[in-house]
């Protein structure tokens, strides 16, 4: 079962890179639930802590695409040391402003810089995959699968590591493992020269910066947009209707089933080789999403919502690996990095509404009655996935191979 992903791993610097890159990108778990709990282990209020991660968020979703423009006009080697380190300044101006009583302000500044200069790493390591499997189709959907995997893993093994240590020991611990991961990981990353794409600086040569295909990206971002509003929305439906059954502590329990479910999906994924192109398995995935989210409104114990979530779970891996291969599929080599930064971006900017819109039908409604708003979400998710229609027979421009790619 794992030969494709052993074949995968085995390519020259890729296990390296993609190590570091999980390292370097476990902050996505972590800072704004670090900060949540910086703010109130410092007995501040939950308001503040939810504006900060408001500011971190918006930020960083403003400034995803902006990097990853960067990234591929000049280059990771170049890109990610100065964004790491402005990163890592503003971790550390974000602590001591919370812990010094500095007026607000400098907390908020410090949050937005962080998030506006945390590197877009999951774009970064899916840019090399598909720079050092040039051509290979197959197994960059198994390289992609493999990093989906280890989402799953870091949102699963990131906020139990940040919480238990912030909670026992210091309110800051969980930023620190931002800090040391995301620095330290992101520096790292950049060392590794062989590996990364080649940069596409501007210049007179317009063939360097091909046309963004916007006729296929656009509706994938929205498909992207919407199921980050799914998550999310399931997300705060399912701690809801974990406090509607006197069982608050377990709702951890709960996602992590959910997480599970993809994360196995995820691995089965990456051992297929598909005959059906990437656009449609996010087509028939969105779909999918959508109708695991309708039988959830109708359970009323905690373990048929484990058993509801650990199922739904089994959607979402090959849902999110096939759009970030039609990503990979449609997008210019020369933009890849801004292609997948995008669709990143659009997961991220769903999040926020996902969240809110659940919150307002809980209040009014009830838990159960939430998880419609996470159907609703999905069939968004659906429709536009069908407006894709059929995708471009190849991708506009190819990345550029390392020195000895066989491309077919």
């Amino acid at each position: 079962m794992f030969t494709r992903y052993r074949a995968v791993l085995g390519r020259p610097g890729a296990l390296r890179f993609s190590v570091t890159a999980m390292v370097a990108r476990l902050p996505i778990s972590i800072d704004t639930l670090g900060i949540v709990l910086l703010v109130t282990g410092l007995g501040r209020s939950y308001g503040l802590a939810g504006a900060l991660t408001a500011a971190y968020t918006i930020a960083n979703g403003l400034m995803a695409i902006v990097q990853g423009r960067l990234l591929d006009r000049l280059g990771q080697a170049r890109v990610l040391p100065v964004v790491a380190s402005v990163f890592g300044v503003a971790i550390v101006l974000l602590v001591v402003s919370l812990q010094s009583g500095w007026p607000d302000l400098a907390a908020f500044a410090a949050a937005a810089a962080a998030g506006a200069a945390y590197p877009p790493i999951g774009s970064c390591v899916r840019a090399r995959w598909s720079y050092v499997l040039a051509g290979e189709a197959t197994e960059i959907q198994t390289a992609y699968a493999l990093e989906s995997v280890i989402d799953e893993a870091i949102f699963i093994i990131g906020p139990t590591v940040a919480t238990v240590l912030a909670t026992t020991w210091r309110p800051w611990a969980g930023l620190a493992i931002a800090f040391v991961s995301g620095v330290g990981g992101s520096l790292y990353l950049a060392t590794q020269r062989s590996t990364q794409p080649d940069p596409h600086p501007p210049g007179h040569d317009t063939s360097a910066r091909p046309p963004m295909p916007w006729r296929w990206v656009v509706p994938l971002a929205v498909v992207c947009f919407a199921l980050g509003s799914m998550f999310a929305a399931a997300e705060v439906a399912t701690v809801a209707f974990s406090g509607e059954q006197h069982a608050k502590s377990y709702a951890g329990v709960l996602l992590a089933l959910w997480a599970l479910g993809s994360m196995l999906a995820g691995l089965v994924t990456g051992t297929l080789r598909w005959r059906r192109p990437a656009v449609f398995r996010v087509q028939v995935g969105s779909a999918a999403l959508a109708l695991v989210m309708l039988p959830m409104t109708f359970v009323g114990s905690m373990v048929m919502m484990g058993i509801a979530l650990f199922v739904a779970g089994f959607a979402i891996a090959p849902t999110l690996i096939a759009s970030m291969s039609a990503t990979e599929q449609m997008v210019p080599g020369p933009r890849l990095t801004e292609g997948i930064a995008i669709m990143h971006t659009g997961i991220a900017a769903g999040l926020a509404p996902g969240a809110a819109l659940a919150g307002v039908v809980i209040d009014a409604h009830g838990a159960s009655a939430a998880y419609l708003v996470a159907f609703g979400a999905g069939v968004v998710a659906a429709v536009a996935g069908l407006a894709l229609g059929s995708p471009p027979a190849g991708r506009p421009e190819s990345v550029s191979a390392p020195p000895g790619a066989v491309i077919p």
